[in-house]
Formats: structure tokens, C-alpha cells, sequence
């Protein structure tokens, strides 16, 4: 594969090994993908079969979740296939999920748990996904370079 080929799919050498640190966010990502989707479904059963005090809410909010699953999920997928398309969306859920993860430990009481472990993960993610050898893996440069 010739180098202009391998920057147009956006992957690296296929020889080269994938970074360790390129692969720990795919999985934190796919991680909250998961997880996103089980909420989701959750809400979204309990709005269909459950007695919630607002069915088109709980429905709605089960949709959307299900909905926003997709994008890390989808950014994990490519991190792995080494795209360099999957590092915006990958970022992107992890700023989404910052200011959820504050919310949540503002909020107090057994959710303050799940809000510092969101905060945890979204700032590893951003880290891992900044590093040189990541960057590198995607076919991301420096300005000036394809």
C-alpha cells in the first residue's frame, strides 16, 4: 500500500503493531457505547412495559440514549481499524461526557460514584488519544503534514 493510499483511509502501516494506548481507548469508548446503550434500553422498557410517570419521557430519553450509543461505538470501531476519522468522534464523546460527569458528582449521593468514574474515563480517553504514538497510529501529523 502506497502512502498516498494509507493517508486517504486514514490508517497506518498495517505491519506496524497497534499502540497500546490506541487500543485502551477503543475499549474505553466502546465501554460507554455499551453502557450508554443499556441505560437506554433500560428507559426504554420501562416506558413501554414499566409504569413511569412519563412514558413519553422515559421512551423519548431511552431513544435518545440509544441514539448517542452509537457514536462511541462507532468511534472505537474505526480507532481500531486505525481510521483517522474515529479521533473526532472519540473526542467528542469524551468533551459530551465531562460536564455530565460534573453534573453528576454535583449532584451528590450514590450517583457521585458513577460521575467521577465518567470524569476518570473521559479524561484518560482525551489523554490516550493526544499522545504522539496514537496520533501517529491514526496517520495524524503535525500542520503541514498530510
Amino acid at each position: 500500500m502506497s502512502s498516498e493510499q494509507r493517508s486517504s483511509t486514514g490508517a497506518s502501516s498495517p505491519a506496524a503493531p497497534r499502540p497500546a494506548r490506541l487500543s485502551a481507548a477503543a475499549a474505553l469508548c466502546a465501554a460507554e457505547g455499551v453502557v450508554l446503550a443499556g441505560f437506554g434500553a433500560y428507559l426504554l422498557l420501562m416506558g413501554l412495559l414499566g409504569d413511569p410517570s412519563s412514558p413519553r419521557q422515559a421512551e423519548m430519553g431511552g431513544l435518545t440514549l440509544l441514539a448517542l450509543a452509537a457514536l462511541p461505538l462507532v468511534a472505537a470501531r474505526g480507532l481500531l481499524l486505525r481510521r483517522r476519522w474515529s479521533r473526532g468522534p472519540a473526542v467528542i464523546t469524551q468533551l459530551m461526557a465531562v460536564p455530565v460527569a460534573w453534573t453528576l458528582v454535583g449532584t451528590g449521593g450514590a450517583v457521585i460514584a458513577a460521575g467521577a468514574a465518567l470524569g476518570a474515563v473521559a479524561v484518560t480517553v482525551l489523554v490516550l488519544l493526544v499522545n504522539p504514538a496514537a496520533t501517529e497510529a491514526l496517520g495524524i501529523g503535525p500542520r503541514g503534514e498530510p
